[in-house]
């Protein structure tokens, strides 16, 4: 059977707000376009506001030279001295830069350069007839200078460049008058449109806000319902994990029963009946040692086989109840299992466990000893170490447990993983007397250190407390 899997819906943003952002992308162009449009009217108005200034402080300064140059004339003419003549000579030159200037700055106004070439014409007229007098009086003295005056009217020729420069500066100001009132019909218009924009940005924007709300109300909503169901989660989470340790812990304690039991029999019962039959063997092996030494050969062979089955059982006893564990105590059972540990594996194993501890509490001494064996283990296995030490001592807090060996270590991801029945098996035994365990790098970072705190209650001897067993 084949199964389709349909492509996960693609999620579309709704129209309406779709045409609420062009909208709103729109309205902000077209502002944009008239704030630039206003821009280049204010640019051009203010270009238009200096050139006039620029064209009527010329159109005076020009008044002035020509004056000057008048008034140098007439000081020359009373005191016969050549210093007076210092405007006249350069009045010439300043009077057609300045003329230059103003046609430079006229050249997009055709009738302010009609304007400008009558008042060359008459400017130039004007200190023309300057220079003649000038010649004149060198040569023939001031009569014939007062005989020019008589002829010519002097008056009436700057009365026309004076009038001239009005006009010029009128005409100058009226088109500044047009260009300022023409930019504030645009300003006018680009206010109210402005107006406008900026109305319906608003209305766009409380649209948004709406949206935005609404929005904002439906993901709280389902934020709200998301935290109570994660926070039911952990809840239902938590609930499961601590059942689920008791129920650890629990079978823990029915399997370290049951193997007691288990080993109780073995050793009680399954050891009589093999007593038993050794003995007879051992008899029916005499009486027939003479008469069927064949039949006295196979019984002795059985009963070879039969010391092997003993020795088998008491190894299986062993391994589900350590019989020193009740007999002689926490303390002797960890060195008998590091000695043959040692035996085993060809691995140095120090102990350190020679202390005066009176426990016979069954479950504290059993989770205590299978803490060592699980990590002697797991040495054995994966450490590929060379020495390890087994250290228990009494302190402030309790019983503290630590095997600390110079082996490969062990990763931190490794601690982590679900599969490592090993480090739980061992968290649990230490968790079902109210402890801890921890497992760690060893000192320098090589090798592994597990350590475990076994709370303990208010003996009468003396605590042995030793600083450097204290927990990490």
């Amino acid at each position: 059977m084949y199964f389709t899997v349909e492509p996960a819906p693609k999620h579309r943003l709704p129209f309406f707000k779709t045409a609420l952002f062009f909208v709103c992308a729109l309205l902000l162009v077209g502002n944009g376009f008239s704030l630039y449009h206003n821009l280049q009217s204010l640019k051009r108005t203010n270009t238009l506001l200096s050139q006039s200034a620029l064209v009527a402080d010329r159109l005076q300064y020009l008044n002035v030279l020509v004056l000057d140059a008048e008034s140098s004339l007439r000081g020359y003419f009373l005191s016969d001295a050549d210093t007076y003549l210092g405007p006249s000579k350069t009045a010439t030159a300043e009077i057609e830069k300045e003329l230059h200037g103003l046609e430079v700055l006229l050249a997009n106004s055709p009738s302010q350069l009609k304007n400008l070439a009558q008042l060359k014409t008459l400017i130039r007229r004007k200190m023309l007839t300057l220079d003649e007098s000038i010649n004149v009086y060198k040569q023939g003295g001031l009569s014939d200078i007062v005989n020019i005056a008589r002829v010519s009217d002097e008056r009436a020729a700057m009365d026309e460049i004076r009038l001239q420069v009005v006009i010029m500066v009128r005409e100058q100001s009226e088109s500044l008058a047009t260009g300022s009132a023409a930019f504030y019909r645009e300003y006018q218009n680009a206010v109210v449109f402005g107006i406008g924009i900026n109305a319906l940005a608003i209305a766009v924007l409380l649209m948004f806000y709406q949206l935005v709300r609404i929005s904002f109300r439906t993901r709280a909503a389902a934020e709200f319902a998301l935290q109570n169901a994660n926070d039911n989660l952990e809840s239902t989470v938590a609930k499961r994990t601590e059942q689920l340790s008791v129920l650890s812990r629990h079978l823990i304690s029915v399997s370290e029963e049951e193997k007691a039991r288990l080993a109780r029999e073995l050793h009680d019962e399954l050891g009589a009946h093999l007593t038993s039959i050794s003995m007879d063997l051992g008899a029916v092996t005499q009486q027939l040692a003479q008469t069927q030494p064949e039949l006295a050969a196979q019984l002795r062979r059985a009963k070879a086989t039969l010391l092997e089955t003993v020795e088998l059982k008491r190894r299986i006893v062993e391994d589900l109840r350590p019989s020193l564990l009740d007999n002689l105590g926490l303390c002797a059972a960890i060195e008998s299992y590091c000695m043959e540990f040692t035996r085993i594996s060809s691995v140095r194993c120090e102990t350190d466990v020679s202390i005066s501890l009176d426990i016979r509490e069954p479950t504290l001494t059993i989770a205590v000893f299978r803490i060592v064996q699980e990590s002697l283990t797991n040495i054995l296995k994966y450490a590929r170490a060379s020495a390890v030490s087994v250290t228990l001592r009494r302190n402030e807090q309790g019983l503290l447990l630590r095997v600390l060996d110079d082996g490969v270590g062990i990763a931190e991801d490794a601690l982590q993983k679900p599969m490592s029945h090993g480090l739980l098996g061992m968290r649990e035994r230490a968790l079902l007397l109210g402890g801890t365990l921890s497992v760690r790098p060893g000192p320098g970072g090589k090798g592994t250190c597990v350590e475990a705190l076994i709370p303990l209650p208010l003996m009468p001897e003396p605590l042995q407390e030793d600083a450097e067993l204290r927990p990490a």
